[in-house]
């Protein structure tokens, strides 16, 4: 075991119905945003909780999950790896297998009908990894949208494979040259596009993170992962898991996992950050390892910041990972102890991506690689009647050409 090693159980303090009336986990959330985008939140949220109440709509997103996204997805016991590993029983919660390979789609599907629903014409969407992006453009050309999606010109460059996916779809990819030109930026360019085009545009925010009500919508439509997870694990071994992981970008694929097993106790709940190259400034995006309690792009959270306030670099060999803040209702279970929260560097995820390459003929992504990574650790440590859970969120076949590059291999 490397970095972080300590796994220590979470101690849970019971939440009351999260969030408040005012978009808050605790003391995090809100709606920090400009006065030109108040009126849209407030409308996406009666639009939101309208349609959350409605059986019909329930119906039709069902029905897009089973026919068109193929959910739901198997729960997969990875016995090769949990022989490689030793100690716990390994299964793999496989969203690489849906539509788009990712459990990005879970989401867009269900906002893309809530625009529908409110007379959108135009979705824009934020992406790092590309799958978010590609999900976007997927229901885009699904239900007719016009859709645009802002993208970091770095991670235009690691995720180009991606960027041409969204092209085919018939999406316009608009890359951001401003700032790390990774995640955050692109997050800043789509809310400055939607605040200059509410009465058209819905944005699909990809994560659970940004201005209430989108980490609650986020991790509504994703929580799926979990009720599915949750009827899987009984079924095959009689009891919930001991342990689940994910790995944590802005939280939409952990809260998807986690959110069904909340309030039971006895399933630990560990969310993996990416732990980069060390934990010095500008190498990582561990936000509960080195963060402090800030604002950034419509909400109140951890935020990796100087003293001055100002917004640190990150870097992670996944872009999906690669930002600077995490989603507050996992900043208000990190500080309630129900989630217990560590790293992984990139050198280690790049270990678990091949280990799990080679021993079960499975590609994660690379963001994935870091929830098997300290999978690995911690299986080893229990004894083989326990059983773990890691959300395997995405395929790797969009980090293929970049594992190639860090390792030096060229194509003729």
């Amino acid at each position: 075991m490397r970095g972080n090693d300590k796994v220590d159980a979470p101690v849970f303090r019971r939440p009351s119905s999260l969030p408040d009336k005012r978009g808050y986990f605790g003391e995090f959330g809100g709606r920090y945003v400009s006065e030109s985008l108040i009126e849209a939140l407030y409308e996406l949220e009666t639009a939101f909780r309208l349609a959350w109440k409605d059986k019909s709509f329930h119906r039709e997103m069902e029905e897009v999950y089973r026919d068109y996204v193929g959910r739901p997805t198997p729960l997969y016991c990875a016995t090769a790896l949990s022989d490689k590993v030793g100690g716990a029983r390994i299964y793999l919660k496989r969203e690489d297998l849906n539509h788009t390979g990712a459990h990005k789609i879970n989401n867009t599907v269900g906002q893309a009908l809530l625009a529908r629903r409110m007379g959108k014409k135009r979705l824009i969407a934020e992406t790092g990894a590309g799958q978010h992006g590609v999900a976007t453009a997927t229901v885009a050309a699904r239900y007719g949208f016009e859709c645009d999606v802002y993208m970091g010109s770095e991670d235009v460059r690691r995720q180009s494979l991606n960027v041409f996916r969204m092209n085919l779809l018939g999406t316009t990819v608009r890359p951001v040259d401003q700032g790390t030109r990774t995640l955050k930026d692109a997050i800043s360019e789509a809310l400055r596009d939607w605040s200059q085009s509410v009465m058209t545009t819905h944005y699909v925010l990809g994560t659970a993170f940004g201005p209430h009500p989108f980490p609650l919508m986020v991790r509504s439509f994703q929580s799926v992962i979990g009720r599915e997870a949750r009827k899987q694990i009984l079924a095959k071994e009689g009891r919930l898991p001991d342990a689940l992981v994910a790995c944590v970008g802005g939280g939409s694929n952990a809260m998807g996992l986690f959110y069904p097993f909340l309030s039971d106790l006895d399933c630990a709940l560990y969310g993996v950050e990416a732990g980069g190259r060390s934990l010095n400034p500008g190498e990582h995006a561990a936000r509960f390892q080195t963060g402090k309690v800030g604002v950034l792009q419509g909400s109140r959270t951890y935020v990796l910041q100087d003293r001055d306030g100002q917004i640190e670099k990150t870097h992670s060999v996944s872009a999906g990972l690669d930002y600077s803040a995490v989603g507050p209702e996992l900043a208000y279970y990190h500080d309630t102890g129900r989630i217990a929260f560590s790293s992984v560097g990139d050198e280690e995820a790049m270990e678990a991506f091949e280990m799990l390459c080679r021993s079960e003929g499975i590609l994660p992504a690379l963001e994935s690689a870091h929830a098997i990574a300290w999978t690995i650790r911690l299986a080893r440590q229990l004894g083989p009647s326990r059983v773990v859970v890691a959300n395997l969120s995405g395929r790797g076949d969009k980090d293929v050409m970049e594992v190639a590059r860090i390792k030096g291999v060229t194509f003729s």
